[in-house]
């Protein structure tokens, strides 16, 4: 678990190993969350790096009628 800490200015560095792991670059767009009593941090990813992601998955499943 990485410690970091809000400057007096309310900015926070997010710890090297984590902006590492994560591929987390200078200039990308982070989203903030918060969720119950915490802040969630999620790297959003181009559009363009997600094509593909889902292939192979699994498109057999029961439909309503008015849905297919």
């Amino acid at each position: 678990m990485e410690t970091l800490t809000v400057s007096p200015k309310f900015q926070v560095v997010i710890p090297r190993i984590i902006r590492e792991s994560l591929g987390v670059r200078p200039g990308q767009k982070i989203q903030v969350i918060r969720y119950e009593n915490r802040i969630e941090l999620i790297p959003l990813t181009a559009v363009k790096k997600m094509r593909g992601f889902l292939k192979g998955i699994d498109t057999t499943v029961d439909r309503e009628a008015d849905r297919i």
